[in-house]
Parts: structure tokens; C-alpha cells; sequence
């Protein structure tokens, strides 16, 4: 199997042409949009100086001493209200395109990020149970949020910002050779300055910004693994230890963070400093122009004004912004194509339990099930090829035909392979020899959920939902009704506990279950199974474990009701629960080493019978 990419340092890769074309894919239903967004933004950046000209008009035609020579009062007031009305209406027009531009990118960047988000999801929904044994939950949490957030920043802060601000800085360049190219010339010469100041602390600044992501991580895993096992934590008075050690990673994240604020601080002001540089520049020799051709009386075309003296002012501040943003740019870049390298790496990755194209679609089995020279192992790396002294066969050459209707227990030691052989009737993973077949047909030329649909399966560690009693048993299915839901709980015993909690069916369940115990979750799992009616399978793994004696025996009544007519699949490590079942298939390192009824077993004298009589003298000894 192939794995994705996930290189630690989430800047690390730089401009990727392939990667950066499957982002731009994402654009293609909301062209429209994109279209829209990106004109806005370029209207808005045509604006921008305008309003800075309207300015240096007013004050060199009508606020300087001896501007309204020749004209009378009302007309100056009336040219200047006219200036002041144009500024305004510029102003608002500039509010106006900002705005729209701001909500299109938006927009945009929003819609994209769900579609994204939404793909991986999918496709996480769709692979098989291998890829997440290969991978942690937090790596995979890291793909649906923070990596498809720096894709939403690199198209709403980086693309958009690219576009935007190139020609921004376009438009300014032009407007000030346009209006004085000697003066722009000296403004532009503090330019190659700023670039080797910015890339200089744009290199730190991320480094930096990189070590944060870094440790900040740490911390986080360090946080989750704590809550996580608070009960061994405090079972094993490790609060102290556990503090310490969390200290250290919170004191590396404070020196990262310092080292950040470092950096940062020192680049703003040397920007800031450099840009009144620039401004210091036209100040000087504009006023050298302006006092000069004062000092001889003249008024040569192309003297610097007043007017043209604050509006490079205002132009010469407002250049330096775009500049700025382009650092940002990078970095949004390299972010992005990190990130978006991790999220195609997940969504290329091959489904390798997937349905054939010709796969069949079959409403009821009768309920056969049948392992026909199986060999299986967990590792991907394990094929058909591989030598059957290979220490990694879970399963090896299983051969175990279960007829319709017949209740099956598997018993033996841990990692004989007795968890493994529900989760190939389930279709979880692939075998590499032999075949799993229900009603005579492979398992892999069935469509996976017409087969999992009849396939109830209630585990040892109950998994329970977020949100109430009846959703975890209906699992938000709208076709079960109320009465199908509270006969499936009487029939395993818990519905009188339910009732006496205040909402009754409507509880609100706490993550994972924390308020219920092992008991009542277990109980609740088997209500869950019965509800959704598997047709020919009940696959039950080690699920009577964590019950105590009175609950096994409520369990065993309802279960003797259910499996009527079912063929069902049963581990569990009491042997007590399974004595009704019609048959028990004793496991061993991978292999079948002995089958009959509880009875015969026992008379044979085997292995079985050895399991049997350790089991129930530790029960003695613990009388």
C-alpha cells in the first residue's frame, strides 16, 4: 500500500506546478465566483491611488496661498466642493468594491475548503480498516483541518493576494512615473533594500513560525495523551511526573513563541524604518525642487508642487503595504503546497477493499459461511508468495464451513485468530489465500454494504456517538421506529435502566459513554445490533468480557432469542457463555486443533478440555 507523504515541517516544500493545478481544479464549479472576485480585487486596487490625486489637484489648485488667483470666491468653493465630492464618492466606491471583493473571496475560499474537506472525509469513509491501523487518528484530524485550512488561506490570503498586490504595486509604479519619474526613481531606490530585508526575515520568520507549529504540536499530543489516561495517571500517582514532563514541552513551546516575537519585532519597524526612509528621500529633494524654483521666480512645467509633494508621500507609504503582503504570500505558499501534497497523498491512496465493478447485489443469504483455505495477515507487506513459515500469517490455511442457522463459538488463546475471522465474514480486509464465502459466493464479488448490512456486529470496546440514547441505537436511522427500538432493549435488559434516567431515551450520551458503565454501553451495543435486524449474521466479538455475571446471564437469555434462526459467530474468553452454543471451534495460532460441541470436547480431553478446567479452577481459587 502506498502511504501518503507527511513531511513534519509543514513549510518545508516549495512551489509545486501539479499540486498547485489540482487546487486550482476546486475553482472550476465556482469559476463565476473566482472570476468575480478577482476583478473586484483588481478594480479596488485601480482605485486606490486615486483618491491621493483628487488630493494633490485640491491642494495645488485651491488650498495653497495664491492657487485662486483670477477666480472669485463662489467659483473656488464650488470647484473645491466638486473635489471633495469626488474624493467621497471615490472613497465609497473604493468601501463598496472592497467589500464585495472581500465577501466574493470568501465565499470562494469557504466553498472550496468544504468541498476539500468533504472529499477527504469521503474518501476516509471509503478505506480500508488497514490504512487506519497504519495511521493515527491525530494525523488524520491534522488532513481535515489544519491542512485544508492552509489550502483555504493560500486561495483567500495567498492567490487572490498575489494577483492583487502585483498589480497593485503596478499601478503605483506607474501612477508615480506618470506624475514625476525623477521623484518616483528616488522613492523606488529604498525597493532592493526592502526585498533583501524582507527575504532575510521572511526565511527567520518562517523557521521560526515552524519551530511554534512544532512544539505546539507536541504540547497538544502531550495534552491528549494525559486526558486520555488520566485514570493510569492517577492510579500510578504520576500527577507530579506527568507535570513535569509537561512542563518541558510547554517551556520548548515558550522559547519558540519568544523566538517568533523576536523576529517579528524586529521586522515590522525595519519595514516601517525603510518605508519613512523612502518618504525621508522625496521629502528632501522635492523640497529642494520646490524651494529652488521659489528662490529664481519661475514656474517650470514639471516642478514639483505641493500637491505632487504629498501625494508621493501618500503613495510612497501605501506601496510598501503590498510588498509586505507578497512575504506573506510565500509563506501561505509553502504552507499550501505542504498541506495539500499530505491531502492528495490521502486522497490517491488506493481503496484496497473495494467493490469490483460487476459486484453482486444480493437481498437475503441464507447463511452459510464458509473459509476455504484461508491465509491472512495484517501486514500489507504479506502476499500470496509468502513463505507459510512466516511468522506474520495470522490465519493459516483455515478451513471452517458454518451452516445456516448454526451458532458457532471461537475460543483460544490471544492472537490465535479468532477476532480475524469475524472481520474477514465482514469484508474488513482482504485475505491473500483461500477465499471467504457467504452462500457460496467470495466475499469480493459481493457489494460491501448489501453484505455488512446483514452483518451484526457488537464489539468488546463499545464505541458510542455523540448525542442521545436513540440516536447511538438507531444510529439517526429514520425508518426505526420508537416501538422496534424499546423491544430490542427489553429483549437485552436494558430498557428498564434507561427508563429511569431523566430524558429516558432522549439522555444525552457524554463522549465515548463517559457517565454509563461497561456493563450498560455492552448492553446497549446489543440492543443496537438487534435494532438494525441483521438477516443472517450476528458476529459477536469477545462482547460478554466486560460484564459482570448478573448482566452475561441477562445477555445469554436475550441472545438465545436472537441467534434462533441465525447464524452466528461467537468469541468470548468465558467459556460459560458459549456451553448452549451448537458448535465451539478451538483456535491455535491460526489453525483449527479441535471442533465438536461443549460435551464432546469436554470428553475428548484435549485442548479444550485443558482451557476448561484452568478456567474454572482460577474460578475456585477466587471463591
Amino acid at each position: 500500500m502506498t502511504q501518503p507523504p507527511d513531511p513534519q515541517d509543514a513549510y518545508a516544500k516549495g512551489f509545486d506546478a501539479q499540486l498547485t493545478r489540482r487546487i486550482l481544479n476546486y475553482l472550476g464549479p465556482y469559476r463565476a465566483l473566482a472570476a468575480g472576485g478577482v476583478l473586484l480585487a483588481l478594480l479596488t486596487a485601480a482605485v486606490q491611488p486615486l483618491p491621493t490625486l483628487l488630493q494633490r489637484y485640491a491642494i495645488d489648485n485651491y488650498l495653497l496661498p495664491g492657487a485662486g488667483a483670477g477666480r472669485d470666491v463662489d467659483t473656488l468653493y464650488r470647484g473645491l466642493l466638486i473635489v471633495v465630492g469626488g474624493y467621497v464618492a471615490l472613497k465609497i466606491v473604493e468601501f463598496l468594491l472592497n467589500y464585495a471583493s472581500t465577501v466574493a473571496v470568501g465565499y470562494l475560499g469557504q466553498n472550496v475548503l468544504r468541498d476539500i474537506r468533504a472529499d477527504v472525509f469521503t474518501k476516509l469513509q471509503r478505506l480500508h480498516l488497514a490504512y487506519f491501523d497504519q495511521n493515527p487518528v491525530g494525523r488524520l484530524i491534522t488532513r481535515v483541518t489544519s491542512d485544508v485550512d492552509a489550502i483555504n488561506q493560500f486561495i483567500t490570503g495567498g492567490l487572490i493576494s498575489l494577483i492583487t498586490s502585483s498589480f497593485l504595486i503596478l499601478v503605483f509604479v506607474t501612477v508615480m512615473l506618470s506624475i514625476n519619474w525623477q521623484l518616483a526613481l528616488i522613492a523606488f531606490t529604498v525597493l532592493p533594500v526592502l526585498y533583501f530585508a524582507t527575504n532575510f526575515f521572511r526565511t527567520r520568520l518562517r523557521d521560526a513560525f515552524r519551530g511554534t507549529r512544532t512544539q505546539q504540536a507536541i504540547v497538544n499530543s502531550k495534552l491528549n495523551e494525559n486526558i486520555t489516561g488520566m485514570l493510569t495517571v492517577q492510579l500510578f500517582g504520576r500527577e507530579r511526573r506527568s507535570a513535569l514532563d509537561f512542563d518541558r514541552s510547554n517551556r520548548a513551546l515558550l522559547r519558540a513563541n519568544e523566538n517568533s516575537v523576536h523576529w517579528f519585532s524586529l521586522f515590522m519597524p525595519v519595514v516601517a524604518v525603510l518605508g519613512q526612509l523612502a518618504v525621508a528621500l522625496v521629502l528632501y529633494f522635492s523640497a529642494r525642487q520646490i524651494l529652488g524654483a521659489e528662490a529664481v521666480g519661475t514656474g517650470v512645467a514639471g516642478a514639483v508642487t505641493v500637491g505632487t509633494l504629498f501625494a508621493f508621500v501618500q503613495w510612497t507609504q501605501q506601496l510598501f503595504q503590498p510588498i509586505q503582503d507578497l512575504a506573506d504570500v510565500f509563506n501561505n505558499l509553502q504552507a499550501a503546497m505542504a498541506s495539500s501534497e499530505r491531502i492528495f497523498g490521502v486522497l490517491d491512496t488506493e481503496v484496497e477493499v473495494a467493490d469490483k465493478p460487476e459486484a453482486r447485489r444480493l437481498e437475503q443469504f441464507a447463511g452459510r459461511v464458509e473459509f476455504d483455505g484461508v491465509w491472512f495477515a495484517y501486514d500489507s507487506a504479506v502476499t500470496a508468495e509468502t513463505p507459510d513459515t512466516d511468522d506474520r500469517w495470522i490465519l493459516r490455511g483455515l478451513n471452517l464451513d458454518i451452516r445456516p442457522g448454526e451458532s458457532v463459538a471461537l475460543v483460544g488463546a490471544t492472537g490465535a485468530g479468532k477476532t480475524s475471522v469475524t472481520a474477514l465474514v465482514s469484508r474488513f480486509y482482504d485475505v491473500q489465500r483461500g477465499a471467504v464465502k457467504v452462500d457460496g459466493n467470495d466475499v469480493r464479488d459481493l457489494a460491501q454494504y448489501d453484505l455488512r448490512r446483514h452483518v451484526g456486529v457488537v464489539l468488546q470496546d463499545v464505541f458510542l456517538f455523540a448525542g442521545t440514547i436513540r440516536s447511538n441505537l438507531t444510529l439517526n436511522n429514520p425508518e426505526i421506529s420508537q416501538e422496534r427500538v424499546i423491544e430490542a432493549c427489553k429483549y437485552v435488559g436494558v430498557h428498564d435502566y434507561i427508563l429511569t434516567l431523566e430524558r429516558g431515551y432522549d439522555t444525552e450520551v457524554r463522549e465515548r459513554g463517559a457517565t454509563l458503565s461497561t456493563g450498560q454501553k455492552q448492553l446497549l451495543a446489543f440492543a443496537r445490533a438487534l435494532i438494525q435486524n441483521p438477516d443472517i449474521l450476528l458476529v459477536l466479538d469477545e462482547a460478554t468480557a466486560n460484564v459482570d455475571t448478573e448482566t452475561e446471564l441477562r445477555i445469554q437469555a436475550a441472545l438465545e432469542k436472537v441467534m434462533l434462526g441465525r447464524t452466528s459467530i461467537i468469541i468470548a474468553h468465558r467459556l460459560s457463555t458459549i456451553e448452549h452454543c451448537d458448535r465451539i471451534v478451538v483456535m491455535r495460532k491460526g489453525r483449527i486443533v479441535e471442533q465438536g460441541s461443549h460435551a464432546e470436547l469436554l470428553a475428548k480431553g484435549g485442548y479444550y478440555a485443558k482451557l476448561h478446567r484452568l478456567q474454572y479452577a482460577k474460578g475456585e481459587a477466587a471463591d
